[in-house]
């Protein structure tokens, strides 16, 4: 018997083809597999997108929210201080007017050596009224404290209204974006 050398080469090409032939198919296999899982990571940052543009507006819409709030403070915060400044106005002015009852004191001094009765009331009267006096003292310095304390209130909302107004403002800029 006698071969054919040609039949070698014939039997290896026909190898070859279908080693080939399987390398495609596996090859093909993977290509179908790496594109469902191309087509599932897509659709999960759709997805994903979705709910993050949905969490930036509802943030965005809260942040407005707390701007307006703080705006309105600041407008609560600006009549307190205005009322506070009204408050210590008034109470320095009875502060003064408290200060004419030392010349009062002086003539009841007076009418008491002619009037001993009148003169003990009027002794009593004139220590309450230098008690009141100090009362009405100490409460100016008091108001006169708050309404400094208002007004540092009211600088610190302005500041935190601005820093916010400056946060919101990005947000702003996304919200044409938004759906």
């Amino acid at each position: 018997m006698n071969t054919d050398p040609r039949r070698a080469w014939v039997d290896v090409l026909a190898r070859m083809g279908q080693e080939i032939q399987l390398h495609l198919d596996e090859r093909y296999r993977h290509f179908r597999i790496t594109d469902a899982v191309i087509i599932g990571i897509s659709l999960l940052l759709v997805v994903l997108a979705v709910f993050n543009v949905y969490y930036v507006s509802v943030l965005y819409k809260d942040l407005n929210g707390i701007v307006s709030n703080m705006e309105s403070m600041y407008d609560h915060l600006l009549n307190v201080d205005e009322d506070m400044g009204a408050i210590t106005q008034r109470i320095d002015l009875f502060d003064k007017n408290m200060a004419h009852m030392q010349p009062i004191h002086d003539d009841m001094q007076s009418l008491s050596n002619t009037m001993p009765t009148i003169r003990v009331s009027m002794h009593e009267i004139a220590i309450e009224m230098d008690a009141i006096r100090q009362d009405m003292g100490l409460l100016s310095s008091g108001m006169t404290l708050i309404d400094q304390s208002v007004h540092q209130m009211t600088g610190g909302v302005a500041t935190m209204r601005a820093n916010l107004g400056e946060v919101a403002r990005p947000m702003g800029a996304m919200n044409p974006f938004m759906p």
